[in-house]
């Protein structure tokens, strides 16, 4: 249907990866289509980073990186799907927070080590980082966040904010474009240990949209984002002295903690995931400190749980403190109040 719901265009997902050959015979092209690979949950997604990788093994892949949405609850994928030249395999051990929408990526091999650096610039995403503490946001704003994933040796995947950010709510729907010269593997991926310069033009960023607030799509009347005219130019930077990269702790920890709606109004649903029997506290404290809520769950189970509060005296327009701890792990996020 077209955006009001009315005439316009039709859309399904297909829920599937799509593999095919492509003959060229010197005077034709034909194409040979292989049977999809269908996952009606972990790829009902769209609008996500596609994006060339170097796999643990040393093999060529692709990992699709977040999108949306979910089955049942219109927000992006916080996990990822590694692809290989036979078949794919989920990663639910890594959550991605920053960037969630289809925007300019980077990708790089340092295989010396063994490790494949993915970094994304901007776009949309329902997480952003304030002072430390992920803010989740779930009308999924634009973003300014510059962020990376990397896969080590072993294939853990973890995420990191860069000290950087785009200089203003840019990057989605962006390409980068990079400079032929670099040394490349054979699928587009950046070899890091032939950088050698001190400093590497990697490329462009070209395109996307500029918005001028995080959150326009519920206000907006056609003059709030623009189709951005700029192009960036993107630097590799050896032994820089900038600023260290900031690990997510969420990223490759277990509780998978979401709150919703966020903002929300003082009644809000608060979703874990245990990977071990433990007792769980849950604690909420405002600005000054002061703690508004604090209850301690005895023994709950492994597996995903669901806790839903109503809290009256919270001031609206406040930001509160949210914080899920177990025996073994504890993750904080911000609360924001809104009439």
């Amino acid at each position: 249907m077209g955006p009001t719901h009315g005439p316009g265009f039709f859309q399904q997902y297909t829920d599937a990866i799509r593999k095919f050959d492509i003959y060229d015979s010197g005077t034709a092209i034909s194409i040979n289509h292989h049977a999809p690979i269908i996952d009606s949950v972990n790829l009902h997604r769209r609008d996500y980073n596609v994006v060339h990788q170097i796999l643990p093994d040393g093999s060529e892949g692709i990992t699709a990186f977040s999108g949306v949405f979910q089955h049942g609850i219109n927000l992006p994928f916080l996990n990822c799907v590694n692809v290989d030249s036979n078949t794919y395999a989920v990663n639910n051990a890594f959550s991605q927070y920053y960037n969630h929408y289809h925007c300019a990526v980077v990708p790089i091999y340092a295989e010396n080590k063994n490790e494949m650096h993915t970094l994304f610039f901007g776009g949309i995403a329902q997480y952003y980082d304030s002072l430390g503490i992920l803010v989740q946001d779930n009308n999924v704003p634009f973003v300014k966040t510059i962020a990376r994933v990397t896969r080590d040796g072993s294939g853990l995947m973890s995420e990191y904010k860069l000290p950087i950010e785009m200089p203003a709510y840019l990057g989605a729907s962006s390409e980068f474009i990079p400079v032929e010269s670099n040394t490349r593997v054979a699928n587009g991926v950046l070899k890091q240990d032939s950088l050698l310069a001190d400093t590497t033009l990697l490329g462009y960023i070209y395109g996307g949209i500029s918005s001028n607030d995080p959150n326009i799509f519920f206000i907006n009347t056609g003059t709030q984002s623009v189709a951005t005219s700029q192009i960036f130019k993107v630097y590799y930077i050896k032994n820089s002295t900038q600023g260290i990269h900031d690990l997510n702790e969420q990223s490759i920890g277990s509780l998978k903690m979401m709150v919703y709606p966020n903002p929300n109004d003082g009644n809000f649903i608060i979703q874990y995931n245990l990977v071990k029997n433990t007792d769980v506290k849950i604690k909420l404290v405002d600005m000054n400190g002061r703690v508004v809520e604090e209850k301690t769950i005895h023994n709950q189970k492994v597996g995903e749980h669901i806790f839903e509060k109503e809290i009256d005296e919270l001031i609206f327009g406040g930001i509160y403190f949210l914080t899920i701890e177990t025996s073994y792990e504890s993750a904080t996020q911000k609360l924001i109040l809104t009439p």
